[in-house]
C-alpha cells in the first residue's frame, strides 16, 4: 500500500500530527501568551503557524486523494 501514496507513510503520519495537533496548538499558545509577554510580531507568527498547518493538511490531502485514485484504477 506504501506505493500508492504520494508521500511515505511515516512522513504522512508526521504531517498529520503537525497539521492537526502541533501547529494549531502552537498558534493558539503564541496568540495567547505572546501579547502578555510583549512579544513582537505575534500576528505574523500566528499567521505563519496557521499557514504551515494548512500546508501540512493540503499535503496529506493530496496523498490521500492520490491513494484513492490509484486504488480505484
Amino acid at each position: 500500500m506504501e506505493a500508492n501514496r504520494a508521500i511515505p507513510s511515516r512522513v504522512y503520519d508526521i504531517l498529520k500530527w503537525l497539521g492537526l495537533i502541533v501547529l494549531p496548538a502552537l498558534a493558539l499558545f503564541v496568540s495567547t501568551v505572546g501579547p502578555a509577554w510583549g512579544w513582537t510580531h505575534v500576528d505574523a507568527i500566528v499567521t505563519t503557524l496557521n499557514a504551515l498547518g494548512i500546508l501540512a493538511g493540503a499535503l496529506i490531502g493530496v496523498s490521500a486523494i492520490k491513494q484513492r485514485l490509484d486504488l480505484a484504477a
